[in-house]
């Protein structure tokens, strides 16, 4: 993860660990706003949020990052500390985006300045959060991705043999989120600086422009949101698990035979599956399931002042009728003497699918170019590698297909070429065979919507976190992983003024070193990939493969710079290696500049 190298760049690497082990130890937090208020993670919050897009969203003010940009560190560090002293934050802009349903979601984009003191408040409240928060939880967590709640969900039926499922949909979560509990449940958790609380109180309270103040609710869109949506969720998870999952029973019990003793203490048996406010209870039976819901019901009622949709909300058996989760269908069907979770894809998503595809469609026909294929690639890629771990997948998508191919056909016919691919870049073979007929655009292969093949879904390991020593020695292990979603992320973002050999090539070499920085070694995210010309273009080079190298970009940075101070603090970020150093004093040679030293 990029953030871990910037903690270690800020020396807060071992402050956010010392918060996680003594949050875990149920300590109290008296003092943190010293913390938030600190240079360190006040520049560490700028360097986060001037690496996300968002960044580059106006608020009400009309100021983006580029605003501060122009600052000095020091001057940013007294401006925040300034503005927090008697805080209260700007109007929020409100926007409206369009949902699955057609509907339109409303985010608040507070202005700049509140967004970099919220992620300076999220960066400490994290890792004590963190601390508390239930293992099966999976939403808007470090590391955690929906397919981790469906792996659970999976393990559940075919491990636990629970196919009763309980359907909770809370009516307009966000919106309604009580601000005096939310505020008693951060005091729960252990954060006792009075000042904190104060500020985040105002954080909830920020005018909406258009509507008002806020009386309850936390804006989506707002860094901060997110975090404190699972606080005011948290308590529900704890609740539900100790009904039945870390229930301590009175009988006598080995962690062997724990599941007998439970059945002995007649209490309701179910596991709670949360992805954000997305979740699902499982049981073993249909009255079981109904005490669930009811349950469920008056405690989000009473307790967390938050009611459910009755028509969204329900019980199923999941032998005879499928529930969705997270864009999934799920069922239990007989297989051999049990029965297994069979997922597919739900029908407004595929529904989705097609009309998504059909404009990237048109537009490769408006215009053919490299740019345009690559988006379509990148919907094609992205679409395969969130539904791949459905085990129906090669069943739904050859149904897509099926019912596209003519349109395709019918619209690419005069502009490509239909054929096998014959010697396709890297990436391509590594992902699609080249058994299937597709279009040849621009020099560029569109990927098959029919090719995808069902991966494994494994259950999350819970001791992988960015706050102790041997989470984050598992996260370094864990990263090649990622190559295939940074990849969908690259293709996004293609340049239409380069080649599409460039293009192409890029993806391939990207592809090829597994997603590392040629120099340091590092893995690197979407956003930190340059591509650098080993032979600059300017001196005869050429955007073949064998002249492309992936860097990540402060090391490219490096490799260009001409100002003795830009050099000396990125040689001290990156933290380079006396063979790194000679590495980047090669490339320096190629492109004509002095080495460092």
């Amino acid at each position: 993860m990029q953030a871990l190298r910037y903690w270690d760049y800020y020396n807060l690497t071992d402050t956010f660990t010392d918060l996680h082990e003594r949050a875990k130890q149920k300590g109290a937090f008296n003092r943190l706003y010293e913390l938030i208020t600190s240079r360190e993670n006040i520049l560490l919050a700028y360097r986060t949020i001037k690496s996300n897009k968002g960044s580059k969203t106006a608020g009400t003010d009309g100021k983006t990052i580029e605003n501060l940009k122009v600052i000095t560190d020091s001057d940013l560090v007294n401006l925040i500390k300034t503005k927090l002293e008697n805080y209260h934050p700007k109007k929020v802009r409100r926007v409206y985006i369009p949902k699955a349903n057609g509907k339109m979601r409303p985010l608040g984009i507070p202005c700049i300045l509140d967004r970099l003191i919220q992620q300076c408040f999220k960066q400490v409240l994290e890792p004590i959060a963190e601390a508390h928060f239930y293992k099966h939880s999976y939403g808007f967590r470090p590391l955690r991705s929906t397919h981790n709640a469906l792996a659970r969900v999976q393990f559940l039926i075919n491990n636990g043999g629970l196919h009763y499922i309980v359907d909770i949909d809370i009516k307009g979560f966000f919106d309604n989120i009580n601000h005096s509990t939310l505020l008693k449940q951060l005091w729960n958790l252990g954060i006792h600086d009075r000042k904190v609380l104060r500020i985040i109180s105002r954080m909830l309270k920020a005018e909406v422009e258009g509507e008002g103040i806020p009386e309850k609710g936390t804006p989506q869109g707002g860094i901060l949101s997110p975090l404190l949506s699972n606080i005011a969720l948290h308590d529900l998870d704890v609740w539900v698990a100790g009904q039945w999952e870390n229930f301590q029973p009175n009988h006598a019990y080995t962690k062997r035979n724990k599941y007998n003793a439970l059945k002995k203490s007649k209490l309701k048996e179910g596991f709670i599956v949360r992805y954000a406010d997305d979740f699902k209870i499982l049981c073993r039976d249909w009255k079981t399931a109904q005490k669930w819901f009811h349950a469920v019901r008056l405690y989000l009622k009473d307790r967390l002042n938050l009611d459910i949709s009755p028509d969204k909300s329900k019980i199923l058996n999941l032998r005879k009728k499928k529930s969705e989760f997270l864009g999934f269908t799920i069922k239990a069907t007989i297989k051999g003497k049990k029965a297994v979770a069979h997922t597919g894809v739900i029908d407004k998503k595929k529904q989705q699918i097609k009309l998504q595809y059909k404009k990237l469609i048109q537009d490769i026909k408006k215009s053919p170019s490299a740019g345009n294929a690559h988006r379509f690639n990148s919907f094609v890629l992205g679409i395969h590698n969130y539904f791949k771990k459905a085990t129906h997948v090669f069943i739904e998508f050859s149904r897509l297909a099926y019912d596209l191919k003519k349109f395709t056909y019918n619209r690419l016919k005069q502009i490509g070429k239909y054929e096998h691919p014959n010697n396709p870049p890297p990436t391509y073979r590594k992902f699609y065979s080249t058994s299937y007929r597709t279009f040849n655009v621009d020099g560029i292969y569109l990927y098959p919507i029919v090719d995808v093949r069902t991966s494994k879904n494994l259950n999350f390991s819970q001791e992988m976190t960015p706050f102790t020593v041997e989470g984050r020695s598992l996260i370094i292990k864990k990263l090649s992983g990622h190559v295939q979603t940074e990849i969908i992320k690259m293709m996004k973002s293609d340049n239409p003024q380069r080649s599409a050999e460039f293009l192409d090539n890029r993806i391939s070499r990207y592809s090829m070193v597994m997603g590392k920085c040629e120099i340091t070694g590092m893995f690197l995210f979407a956003n930190d990939v340059h591509c650098h010309h080993y032979v600059p273009t300017y001196l005869g080079g050429d955007d073949k493969y064998n002249n492309l190298r992936i860097l990540h970009r402060d090391v490219h940075t490096l490799i260009h710079a001409t100002n003795e101070q830009t050099i000396i603090g990125l040689k001290r970020m990156l933290g380079l290696t006396e063979p790194m150093l000679q590495k980047v004093n090669q490339y320096r040679k190629m492109s004509n500049l002095e080495i460092v030293v």
